[in-house]
């Protein structure tokens, strides 16, 4: 999957998917970069469209996004491929609050040619607030019509 650069605001320096609509438009714009340990990292910023009636984060934007992050986090490793999530799991610690900067780091836990498996957590202005892990399914890049 081709990734954007971004040259402005908040997430200058990061990329992102604009190829993914539900992600990019709808739920995000979600972003990922390689921190300087070389691991990659995913971020948004929590904004009013994300928030529940309770004031936190809802739940679904975070899994959302943690789904976005299970391929942020095996990107190097899935060589810009195409896969799609066959497995996820995920416990809720803490609620995100709108403003937060919410981030989500991780590590490729293993695989094989046709599947990976990451595991990660997300924070909220660096506070744990979900866990997660998921298995990717590697698949080749549907076929494109002229």
């Amino acid at each position: 999957m081709e990734a954007k650069l971004i040259t402005e605001g908040e997430f200058a320096g990061w990329s992102t998917w604009p190829n993914e609509p539900f992600e990019h438009d709808t739920a995000g714009p979600f972003y990922l970069k390689e921190d300087s340990d070389g691991k990659m990292v995913a971020a948004f910023r929590a904004h009013r469209k994300h928030m529940n009636a309770g004031g936190v984060v809802h739940g679904g934007a975070l899994m959302t996004f943690a789904d976005f992050a299970l391929f942020a986090l095996a990107h190097n490793s899935e060589n810009d491929g195409y896969g799609v999530t066959v497995a996820f799991t995920s416990e809720f610690l803490s609620g995100a609050l709108e403003g937060e900067l919410i981030e989500a780091r991780g590590e490729v836990m293993g695989g094989g040619r046709s599947i990976t498996f990451v595991r990660g957590v997300i924070t909220g202005d660096g506070r744990p607030v979900l866990n997660f892990s998921g298995t990717i399914k590697k698949r080749h890049k549907p076929a494109t019509t002229s």
